[in-house]
């Protein structure tokens, strides 16, 4: 079945909760993530497969600029083209939106995050030290043009 990308709405809010937490050491608060969904400075993508939410993406922006907060794919549908799709439809709603660059900091670790970034042109730019914790690691900072 084909994978869908579409903006994600308050009905998948328990599904982002529920991907939050299988897969991140400091997940968002589902009230966390409605606040963030609806403060008219942000953008969330839901990737769906016959009606399930297997992967979110949320991004803010100010001006001309956004900044990718979380990709998260559930474990068992990593390595399926889910975040690249995320990736893709985030730069795409970028461009319609007017924003020049975004950017986004990731684990100095995750190599399989660090190649689809590049992919999707994303560039290192700088390292935030100890910006993780449990465990604590670097954060790469990378940025790309949107076109």
């Amino acid at each position: 079945m084909p994978l869908t990308i579409r903006p994600a709405v308050p009905a998948d809010l328990p599904a982002l909760a529920a991907l939050e937490q299988a897969c991140f050491s400091h997940p968002w608060s589902e009230n966390g993530l409605a606040e963030t969904l609806q403060n008219g400075r942000s953008v969330f993508l839901a990737a769906e497969r016959e009606g399930e939410v297997l992967g979110y993406l949320g991004m803010e922006f100010v001006l001309d600029e956004g900044s990718i907060t979380n990709v998260a794919v559930f474990p068992g549908c990593r390595r399926q083209g889910v975040a690249d799709a995320l990736v893709t439809g985030l730069l795409h709603r970028a461009a319609a939106i007017g924003l020049a660059t975004v950017t986004l900091e990731v684990r100095q670790s995750n190599a399989p995050a660090i190649a689809l970034y590049h992919k999707h042109g994303f560039v290192p730019v700088g390292r935030r030290k100890n910006y993780y914790t449990a465990p604590t690691e670097d954060a790469i900072l990378m940025t790309a043009p949107v076109k």
